[in-house]
């Protein structure tokens, strides 16, 4: 009876697989590289010195990407450059020996290696110093006084930069990050590979980089919800959008996730051109940027007017409900990238900013989100209201503490190395902390737009929607400001003359005739009368808007 028992178990496990075989999706499995260990260890020479060190394996359970995704083979895999056991315990030494020679006792009891630098943990011994009464008194060494022997360790070390964190935040150290001798590439592939990643478990889940314990450090775009990226020319703002853009068009099908590109520099994105999720083409051009920015609004507000009707709160709970009802189409993210901003500012500053700020403020429910990057962190590009509304930062060099302060609020990104290495102030953190960030290059970012265009051999790339809103525009500029609302008068009105509008719109009377001119040549209204100034208005209230009917009439 045990046997047959033990017989009926067996068969039941094995119909239970195939059934999970059946109704699983069609997905294909991905090994990841193993992600990096913290375990902590000792070294015998000094029992409390703790090294976190990142380059031992450690086994993860296998990801699961949808079939429809780019295969994980696209991207390259990473390496690791970390100092030697003998390299790390000269830098200890000489720190300790340096902050002795000051009178300021201390002991390195921390070390993590990172892919750019290596953050020696510091922790402040005591000074005997007399006291009231005459006898020795033990006194610890203050942090400030580590600090400020910033340039003295500098020298010491033979470092080009080097930065102080004092202190490490939720440490009992003061961190002393020393640039490495060989800098480690951090890939895109072992970051999308990692738990970090993998655990946001979000659409817009973006790969940053390694921070200096060479942890990988992934955030989550839809909880930005937007990201101001800041720093000198050559420290890494045009690889980092590249990255982003990679890894997002990486996860999302076009279906999904729709991205707008702006680059007014003409070389950095354009290598984009052609990709599926693509609206149009790159812009390049500020005029046509400011359009963008424009239809942008247009579509958040038309974005806002669908969830009224549907009663949802935001683009998650539409996607969902919809998908039940099947009453309307589900709409995708919007992902805005503009690699420039200095240019728009510089032209357009009032129409940018605010668009720009409505947007930041708007639309996060909407599903659109803005990735702002701009090589001049001055207060006339980032201003405060622009900075109020992009919580999240990324600051790569910087020129001064002034210029560090300006994008982060705080100083620090003057010490940086360049070449990827940033400064990351996350929307609720207390600080910003360091990364070296991923570096994606041109034949990865290629192999991932042909595997979109080989996938979708029957796209062709559609007129963006904004192109009749910027010419609306282009023709408000050559004409007049106020013709639009001449427009909705001579819809409301049967007659129109030119000191009616000199009335209505509270304008000279040369700028109304002026207007009445331009009505007349878009055939909205009659020849003037035989004697008499007073025309006939060849549009009502039932017509659709006059002036995109002329636009489409007129291209």
């Amino acid at each position: 009876r045990w046997e047959d028992f033990l017989d009926g178990l067996n068969t039941f496990s094995t119909r239970l697989r195939h059934w999970a075989q059946e109704i699983a999706p069609e997905e294909t499995a991905v090994s990841p590289t193993p992600a990096p260990s913290t375990t902590p260890e000792t070294t015998p020479e000094n029992d409390t010195l703790l090294i976190i060190n990142n380059t031992a394996p450690q086994t993860t359970p296998h990801r699961r990407r949808n079939k429809h995704l780019p295969d994980i083979s696209l991207l390259e895999e990473g390496g690791t450059l970390a100092l030697t056991d003998e390299e790390i315990d000269e830098k200890k030494r000489i720190i300790e020996q340096t902050l002795a020679d000051f009178g300021l006792p201390a002991t390195v009891t921390q070390i993590r290696r990172g892919p750019a630098v290596t953050q020696f943990g510091v922790e402040p011994g005591y000074i005997e110093r007399p006291g009231p009464d005459g006898q020795p008194k033990q006194q610890k060494v203050r942090v400030g006084q580590i600090a400020a022997l910033q340039k003295d360790l500098a020298l010491a070390l033979a470092a080009p930069r080097l930065r102080i964190q004092a202190p490490v935040p939720g440490q009992g150290v003061v961190g002393i990050e020393v640039p490495n001798e060989a800098v480690s590439i951090v890939r895109l592939r072992p970051i999308i590979e990692s738990d970090a990643f993998y655990q946001l478990k979000s659409p817009l889940a973006v790969a940053l980089g390694q921070d200096v314990s060479g942890i990988p450090v992934a955030v989550d775009l839809a909880k930005m919800p937007h990201l101001l990226i800041a720093g000198t020319t050559g420290s890494g703002k045009s690889v980092c959008m590249n990255a982003l853009i990679t890894c997002l068009v990486f996860n999302n099908t076009p279906d999904e996730l729709k991205l707008i590109m702006i680059d007014p520099k003409k070389v950095e994105l354009i290598r984009f051109n052609g990709l599926p999720h693509l609206i149009g083409n790159v812009e390049v051009e500020a005029d046509r940027a400011v359009g963008v920015l424009r239809w942008l609004t247009a579509e958040m507000d038309r974005r806002y007017e669908l969830f009224a009707k549907v009663g949802v709160r935001n683009l998650n709970g539409y996607n969902r409900k919809v998908k039940r009802q099947k009453e309307y189409t589900p709409l995708p993210y919007i992902a805005v990238f503009i690699d420039e901003l200095a240019d728009l500012m510089h032209i357009y500053p009032g129409d940018v900013e605010r668009t720009l700020c409505r947007l930041a403020q708007m639309a996060r429910a909407t599903g659109i989100h803005l990735v702002v990057a701009t090589q001049r962190p001055s207060t006339d590009v980032i201003t405060g209201l622009i900075k109020a509304n992009f919580p999240a930062r990324i600051s790569f060099a910087v020129a001064s503490g002034t210029d560090s302060r300006v994008i982060l609020d705080t100083v620090g990104a003057e010490h940086l190395l360049g070449k990827g290495d940033m400064l990351f102030l996350g929307p609720e953190a207390s600080g910003p902390i360091r990364v070296q960030g991923v570096f994606v290059n041109d034949t990865e970012i290629e192999r991932v737009v042909a595997h979109w265009q080989k996938a979708m051999p029957d796209f062709e790339p559609q007129p963006p929607p904004w192109e009749t809103l910027i010419a609306r525009f282009a023709l408000l500029e050559e004409t007049d400001s106020l013709l639009e609302a001449a427009i909705d008068l001579a819809q409301k009105y049967d007659t129109l003359s030119a000191s009616f509008l000199q009335r209505r719109l509270r304008i000279g009377y040369p700028r109304a005739a002026r207007i009445m001119e331009h009505l007349y040549e878009m055939g909205l209204v009659e020849d003037p009368k035989t004697g008499g100034k007073t025309r006939r208005s060849l549009v009502d209230d039932d017509d659709d808007d006059p002036l995109e009917k002329f636009l489409s009439e007129n291209k």
